[in-house]
């Protein structure tokens, strides 16, 4: 179904209007609104002295069982069809109830459906989905409205969850700084405190002057193959071959091991002006590739 048939179906369902559902199976009664009042701390008399139930209790009264018939309503096909789209996952947004008198013990409400809107696709947090929203009101045996509740979800697409990328580098002391930086985007360098000389990979101590001081600067994300092999054979574990992997010179002065990405393995060659980028390989691990450089 396309977005234009699910917005026709939802103006369809709109105009239905309110739909009718089955009677509560009990009426309003004592235990249930003890137990209601128990469970949440509710201490007020008024209840159970004057034989009315607290307001926020109307949908108790009609919700059905695991073993009942379900009646159908007209939020039931909306609901459906973006199922089928894929917009499987559902989160309540929020819910307004209004009250127009207490539901009174001994009575038998009946609920009844109108379904009011359907907005989307939107970006969320959670992923693209819709919102749909729907009104259920409550009335008395003689027809008199009891309460209402104005219900809104979010249908929304899941999104696909990666497999732990199996192939996960060492972090330690020396190598944190590096790995938060990637995190954040940027290409850390290690620098001795003292006397300013960067090194790349990372260790304890500055090879110039042996002090264990140290700092970093941020690269500016660009570089050339220094030099590179192509990976046919044996597998690798998580990826496709063959990839390239290549020592690629910084204009700061050190080289670095990575994946080129984006560019076919034979077009590849010494020189070529690369600039990295961030890929995440799973839900946690980032990791920093080189692509060609747009001239």
């Amino acid at each position: 179904m396309s977005a234009d048939e699910l917005a026709e179906l939802a103006a369809k369902q709109a105009a239905v209007g309110e739909v009718p559902g089955a009677p509560a199976a009990d009426p309003v009664n004592e235990p249930m609104i003890r137990h209601w009042l128990d469970a949440m701390g509710d201490t007020n008399p008024v209840y159970l002295r004057d034989g009315v139930a607290p307001p926020a209790m109307a949908q108790v009264w009609t919700m059905p069982g695991l073993k009942r018939d379900k009646t159908g309503s007209p939020v039931d096909d909306v609901l459906a069809a973006l199922d089928e789209r894929g917009y499987t996952g559902v989160v309540a947004t929020n819910c307004d109830q209004t009250y127009h008198r207490y539901a009174k013990v001994g009575e038998r409400l009946a609920p009844a459906t109108r379904f009011t809107g359907l907005s989307g696709p939107k970006k969320t947090a959670l992923g693209e989905g819709y919102f749909v929203t729907w009104t259920i009101a409550w009335y008395a045996e003689d027809g008199e409205p009891v309460s209402e509740m104005m219900f809104r979800v979010l249908k929304f697409r899941p999104r696909e969850r990666r497999e732990p990328y199996p192939l996960r580098p060492a972090v330690n002391r020396d190598t944190q700084f590096f790995w938060d930086g990637v995190r954040a985007g940027e290409l850390r360098i290690q620098r001795c405190a003292d006397c300013g000389e960067l090194r790349h990979p990372p260790g304890p101590l500055c090879p110039a002057c042996h002090s264990a001081n140290r700092d970093h600067v941020v690269a500016r994300g660009e570089g050339t193959v220094f030099s590179y092999v192509v990976h046919h054979h044996p597998p690798v574990p998580g990826r496709e071959t063959p990839f390239v992997v290549a020592v690629v010179e910084l204009p700061e002065g050190v080289r670095i091991v990575g994946n080129i990405v984006d560019c076919p393995a034979d077009a590849v060659g010494i020189g070529m002006s690369l600039c990295v980028t961030f890929r995440a390989m799973d839900e946690e691990l980032i990791l920093p590739m080189w692509a060609p450089r747009e001239t």
